[in-house]
């Protein structure tokens, strides 16, 4: 059996769109695992992992545990072996390591929205970065899939289990959405990223959105604001619903379902949403969007009707995804911890691929004033 040489660095492949699904392959590394003689094609003999051992003074251990993720090795053994690698020129050998372990080495990355709103919404991408960096510095390497469709659904739930990954980091599901359901009941370690609607008891990494909702909303009445909008997401999603349900509570007595529009988290959505709400209430003073997109929607609708920002109606959103700083004015938002959610999404799957259960995590935002608002 030959090594594949694969080169160093991320490269994303698109892998048969028709069938819905996309095999974004982000090459982080490579797997360690011994196999038998591995040859080059001019015959001559490969290292191998007792190569690496013997260079960096090290047990064969120590190299495996480094190449399998780098638990339980010290700083100055990783420093050796590292180096040892590097003057060897070692290899590892893919197909291997997955025969020896059962194990794919690699994680899908599962965003069950349409395709468009991967590239139109810039939460995905940050989530996705942060996931594609901690997956590198364990040598594994990220799968990105997107079941938008029914059909892309179906092909993606075979796909996963089939075995072809070893985990899933569901970053976006829906209630009324079968897939998860059906991941955790074929045994496939899944964890989401927000609160699951349908089962909060399956592993996720969330943020309080009531209660950054909540900081936000007092925040408008403090500065004065009275007549503040709502636009929130969908609510069969935890940033719909649960953004919509702080912005309630903190309103009391003084909510008006009147001023309370549904987007989609597409900047079309949030300008659709924002026109009809100056329809129905044209002295509304604030609007706080349940996303940066849908506030900038939103500020674009509020220019065409002649409202000045923040002057006449204050504009917040939600998310800090770097549409915030760099429009202008620049948008008040909140900011999530995004490479914090990432990385503790994948620590949690590797976690429960390795029979380790974790309990789900709660993690803190940020309340960003900008000029908006």
């Amino acid at each position: 059996m030959r090594a594949e040489r694969r080169p160093q660095g991320s490269s994303l492949r698109n892998c048969d769109r028709s069938q819905g699904l996309w095999s974004g392959h982000y090459h982080t590394g490579a797997f360690g695992v011994e196999s038998a003689l591995v040859t080059s094609p001019d015959g001559a003999r490969r290292p191998t992992i007792r190569d690496v051992s013997r260079v960096a003074g090290v047990s064969h251990g120590t190299v495996s545990r480094y190449l399998n993720g780098g638990h339980w090795v010290s700083p100055e053994a990783r420093e050796a072996v590292e180096a040892a690698i590097t003057s060897t020129g070692y290899t590892a050998n893919h197909a291997a390591r997955s025969l020896a372990t059962g194990r794919s080495g690699s994680l899908a990355f599962l965003l069950t929205e349409s395709q468009q709103l991967l590239f139109s919404d810039p939460t995905f991408a940050l989530l996705l970065r942060g996931a594609t960096e901690s997956l590198a510095e364990r040598s594994m390497t990220l799968v990105l899939l997107i079941a938008g469709t029914e059909g892309e659904r179906a092909n993606v739930e075979r796909y996963v289990r089939a075995g072809h990954v070893d985990g899933v980091l569901l970053v976006s599901s829906h209630e009324s959405d079968a897939l998860l359901a059906s991941l955790v009941e074929a045994g496939v370690p899944t964890v989401c990223s927000g609160l699951p609607l349908g089962d909060p008891d399956i592993p996720h990494v969330a943020i309080d959105e009531q209660g950054a909702a909540r900081e936000m909303t007092r925040y408008l009445r403090d500065a004065g604001r009275r007549r503040i909008a709502l636009i929130t997401g969908p609510h069969d999603t935890p940033g719909g619903r649960l953004r919509f349900e702080g912005f309630r509570a903190e309103m009391g007595e003084r909510y008006d379902p009147a001023l309370v529009e549904q987007g989609s988290y597409e900047r079309g959505s949030g300008d659709a949403a924002m026109t009809r709400l100056l329809e129905r209430a044209p002295d509304l003073d604030a609007v706080f969007a349940a996303s940066d997109v849908m506030a900038v929607g939103a500020i674009e609708a509020l220019r065409r009707a002649g409202r000045r920002v923040p002057e006449d109606v204050a504009v917040a959103g939600f998310d800090d995804s770097g549409l915030a700083e760099t429009m202008r004015p620049g948008l008040t938002t909140v900011r999530q911890p995004w490479s914090e959610i990432s990385a503790t999404m994948v620590d949690m799957v590797l976690d429960i691929v390795a029979g380790r259960p974790r309990d789900s995590v709660v993690l803190p935002t940020t309340l960003v004033v900008r000029e908006s608002a």
